[in-house]
């Protein structure tokens, strides 16, 4: 009975390894700058096939960069957004489509208030598929006449740097002050605007 009771311990251990490396491999990761990264959060988390968002810093070459640093606009570093999904339930196209209805395209110097290169929209590519498929839909957005010259840049991911936890989720965390920024910055006018 003992003996039982331990090979059968031993593959329940091993079932469990092996689904949670099952897991991983339907993982992969996307990363997007758009602005305000709180706004940007929001908006991806409720893509379904999402399994978690993580709000940040890249683009830059100074490494750990506070928030402080990174608004003032002399890190070279934007506020980011790194995506945690599942292809098999969204994949990388569909998750561009989010991205671009949650931009201005057309502004190259920043993102509805906020202003500066730290605020700008980019995609940051991790791979040579997702280069292609940015650069594609960048392309038809631009033949689409639905906008004007797209600004957004395209350009390889570099080190991302979590953000101070209180930025994480801060929609969810501070919901009355995020509504009230978002009004204010006048994100949602402006993305009806384009987007309508």
């Amino acid at each position: 009975m003992k003996k039982f009771l331990t090979l059968l311990g031993s593959l329940l251990i091993m079932v469990g390894i092996n689904t949670t490396a099952q897991a991983h491999q339907h993982q992969e990761t996307a990363i997007f700058a758009g602005g305000c990264f709180w706004c940007l959060q929001e908006a991806f988390d409720k893509v379904p096939g999402v399994i978690s968002t993580t709000v940040g810093y890249t683009g830059g070459k100074s490494e750990n960069p506070s928030y402080e640093q990174v608004s003032s606009g002399g890190s070279g570093h934007v506020e980011a957004l790194k995506v945690t999904f599942n292809p098999k339930q969204v994949d990388y196209s569909s998750l561009l489509k989010t991205f671009w209805r949650n931009v201005d395209p057309t502004d190259g110097s920043g993102q509805f208030c906020d202003r500066g290169n730290q605020y700008r929209s980019v995609i940051f590519y991790g791979n040579l598929q997702q280069k292609e498929q940015a650069t594609k839909s960048k392309e038809v957005l631009e033949q689409s006449g639905k906008v004007g010259e797209v600004q957004t840049e395209i350009i390889p991911a570099s080190p991302f740097y979590l953000a101070e936890s209180y930025h994480q989720k801060y929609y969810q965390k501070n919901p009355v002050r995020y509504k009230f920024y978002k009004f204010n910055c006048g994100r949602m006018q402006r993305l009806k605007k384009i987007w309508s």
